[in-house]
């Protein structure tokens, strides 16, 4: 049988300082590590929140720049309020509701977004 577990999104950015103002300061992640084959070489790291873990790449080939991912999240409406207390100047997330989802879509400075949901019914 197998089995699996662990899934990690691989983001492609092209800004180091920009990832880290958009995943760290504005979405409260923290850096777990970063890795570099050389000082002038192609950044990669690892940030997480609360169960959430990504990757982000500097490296040409290992995402799309643009991609989505899909997360499901408890707490959304409150992880909204925090959001827009920081006042981050380059997006102003809203929560979107249908019958069966609360959603908040956050756009990354490169293209990738997360959709994250909160099923309203089990």
């Amino acid at each position: 049988m197998t089995v699996f577990s662990d899934l990690v999104p691989v983001f492609r950015i092209f800004d180091v300082a920009k990832a880290l103002e958009f995943y760290r300061d504005f979405l409260g992640m923290t850096v777990d590590w970063e890795h570099r084959f050389e000082p002038t070489l192609p950044l990669y790291m690892e940030v997480e929140r609360d169960g959430l873990v990504l990757h982000l790449s500097e490296h040409y080939g290992d995402s799309l720049p643009g991609s989505t991912i899909r997360v499901k999240v408890e707490g959304l409406a409150d992880f909204h309020a925090e959001l827009t207390g920081k006042q981050y100047g380059y997006l102003r997330p809203g929560l979107e509701r249908d019958d069966d989802d609360l959603e908040l879509t956050l756009l990354d400075p490169f293209g990738n977004k997360l959709r994250l949901y909160e099923p309203l019914k089990d």
